[in-house]
């Protein structure tokens, strides 16, 4: 199946021939990626909420998630990275893109659609670079309430407020869309 595509989107355009069985291979890789960072994300949470409480979970994203995410990057040849509508850490703050797909998932999960079901990708240009964009929702699951729930803790609250002043990532119930993963590789 062949395309031509064109788009212009916050300065970035989509245009060309576009097949989607070319992309197959970088959107399975961009699927494997998401899966090993939330696993090993996952993971690392529950072992330090396990280990001292919610509160030891906050520096697991304070300070374990980006190198995960630098690692998995490095290994699989891409940027990975979070997102959402209510950022934490100003670092994952979206870009016009990964807004309007947040945006989008918001709508479908408004219309009744699971968040763990949302995924979207595009090949996009920007700055004369073709990039395959990807991004995965991430629903709110029950544990994730513990730092980014209505009720927080006193020592989780006062810790969050410590590490970002700005903190907009409280609020959320089971089932809400938390975020998504994000990723950009290079065509």
């Amino acid at each position: 199946m062949r395309g031509i595509a064109l788009v212009v989107l916050a300065g970035i355009t989509l245009s060309g021939p576009v097949q989607a069985e070319d992309l197959g291979p970088r959107l399975a890789a961009s699927r494997a990626a998401v899966k090993d960072f939330s696993e090993t994300l996952r993971n690392a949470l529950q072992g330090a909420i396990k280990e001292g409480g919610p509160i030891n979970a906050i520096s697991v994203c304070n300070k374990q998630a980006p190198g995960i995410a630098a690692t998995i990057s490095k290994y699989q040849g891409l940027s990975i990275g979070r997102t959402s509508l209510k950022i934490r850490n100003p670092n994952n703050a979206p870009d016009e893109w990964e807004l309007a797909v947040l945006k989008s998932f918001e709508e479908q999960k408004a219309a009744g659609i699971d968040p763990a079901t949302l995924e979207h990708h595009e090949v996009v240009e920007r700055d004369g670079v073709r990039l395959l964009r990807y991004m995965k929702a991430i629903p709110t699951q029950s544990v994730c309430l513990n730092c980014h729930g209505s009720k927080l803790a006193p020592d989780v609250a006062e810790k969050i407020k410590a590490l970002y002043p700005d903190d907009k990532a409280t609020g959320f119930s089971e089932g809400d869309l938390r975020g998504a993963f994000t990723i950009s590789q290079r065509l």
